[in-house]
């Protein structure tokens, strides 16, 4: 403490002595003017005032040089307190887990600190000058700016909290809490918007994606957005069609495969609720459908469980022998006997049950022999080849030979190549669709030229 006041008590010595000095100096000047105007003109002559006058430009001499001196210590101090403030910041935005940022009124960004690189992949000189659309899809944009705008509300320029869905520049999805203010010129115009985004912790993250999931399949269930497309089943013996199967198509342009979205609406407590919404649409559709074809419909054991799902099918006016559910065979079932007692009425009415994508997994046999289904339907990745794969040909075979012992029928998915229809066809299964016999479509025009179909196939046997 001694060792650090002692520039201050040197400095504080030092400037009492100079103001000292001063007034002495600035007195003698004082006398010597009182002189000049009581008219004692021969004291000015005087080498005695030559010396006084001498000693005040000297004081005024070493006041210049003292007040400039002490302005350059004070620029001294200011730069070395710039300097470390400005050290500070940049350990600050190099060691900082929160992303700081800023962008113009047109979105491009004029500053990023380098824990872009960390959270998204990106040099912070990469993004200078680029769009933010550059870490954040249009539609997340767009939203992000709906959520910026309630956040600010009477707040003024200001907001805090605003979730955001970032992009990595691998693509993976960066959910980020987001606060900022508003940036404005003298005259009060917007010049865009700065401020720091930090990386949302993953549990956060998991009920955050619920929530949202939730949100898109009950908006989804409840606006009637989801449209049926049928694809063709032939008959391989005489090529004409006997049914169709009802694909559920979402209004997504994201790439979420239909299965994604049954999946998600699963995992968040949505999945009946969404296959009886697909089911509603593909029931809808049927009076446009040809009266022979029989409607596959896909559920999942746990849908045929509901006991909504009886009077769902009544009131659908369609009848029941003409209705095949249709369970997958990688969906797990805990017991059979409720799901046979669920099903039985309906199956004494004249309702089929099908094994879909059976051979694709362990559990296929099981659904098999548990269910004895009138329809066993084989998987793509059974059939992809099978006109020159032995062992596919074996399987096959075999399934065929199974399906007469428990009275089922075969029909093989997935048929792609001429070659793979004539070995189904010469390995006695009766049934197929697929690519080569017929795409899904969503058009009637397409549906009504089945029936055409089916009729000039009726008056030339």
């Amino acid at each position: 403490m001694v060792l650090g006041s002692k520039p201050n008590i040197l400095s504080f010595i030092g400037s009492h002595l100079l103001l000292c000095v001063l007034s002495v100096q600035i007195a003698f000047a004082i006398a010597i003017v009182t002189a000049l105007n009581s008219g004692a003109t021969a004291a000015t002559d005087s080498p005695a005032l030559t010396g006084i006058l001498g000693s005040v430009a000297g004081g005024l001499i070493l006041l210049a040089v003292w007040t400039a001196a002490r302005g350059i210590r004070t620029q001294r101090k200011q730069r070395d307190q710039g300097r470390a403030i400005s050290e500070l910041m940049e350990t600050v935005l190099d060691t900082s887990r929160e992303w700081l940022w800023a962008i113009d009124d047109r979105g491009n960004f004029t500053f990023s600190s380098r824990t872009s690189t960390t959270l998204l992949g990106y040099d912070p000189a990469e993004l200078l000058g680029r769009p933010v659309s550059t870490v954040i899809d249009q539609d997340e944009l767009a939203s992000s700016r709906h959520s910026v705008a309630g956040a600010l509300g009477d707040r003024g320029s200001d907001w805090a909290g605003v979730v955001v869905s970032c992009r990595h520049r691998n693509g993976a999805p960066v959910w980020m809490e987001v606060s900022g203010k508003s940036r404005q010129d003298r005259d009060g115009r917007s010049t865009g918007f700065e401020g720091t985004s930090r990386l949302l912790p993953a549990q956060t993250v998991r009920t955050l994606l619920k929530e949202r999931v939730r949100e898109r399949i009950d908006k989804t269930v409840h606006s009637q957005m989801i449209l049926t497309a049928f694809q063709p089943i032939h008959d391989l013996t005489t090529g004409t069609i006997t049914g169709v199967e009802a694909l559920a198509r979402f209004p997504s342009d994201d790439g979420r495969s239909p299965d994604h979205w049954f999946n998600e609406a699963t995992s968040v407590g949505l999945g009946g609720d969404l296959e009886f919404a697909a089911l509603e649409a593909a029931l809808h559709n049927t009076a446009k459908l040809p009266e022979h074809l029989y409607m596959a419909l896909n559920l999942s054991p746990e849908t045929c469980l509901d006991p909504r799902l009886p009077g769902f099918l009544e009131q659908s006016g369609l009848a029941v022998d003409r209705i095949v559910l249709e369970l997958t065979e990688h969906l797990a079932v805990d017991e059979y006997a409720p799901l046979l007692a669920a099903l039985a009425p309906l199956r004494r009415r004249g309702l089929r049950i099908a094994v879909d994508d059976a051979g694709s997994g362990f559990s296929s046999m099981r659904h098999i022999l548990q269910l004895r289904p009138d329809i066993i339907k084989l998987d793509r990745s059974l059939i992809a080849g099978i006109d020159s794969d032995q062992g596919q040909r074996a399987l096959g075979a075999a399934m065929v030979g199974f399906a007469k012992q428990i009275g089922a029928r075969i029909v093989a998915e997935g048929i792609e190549t001429q070659a793979e229809l004539t070995a189904v066809t010469e390995l006695g299964m009766t049934s197929g669709q697929g690519y080569f016999l017929g795409r899904p479509t969503i058009r009637p025009s397409d549906w009504a030229a089945w029936h055409k179909a089916y009729t000039r196939d009726s008056n030339t046997l």
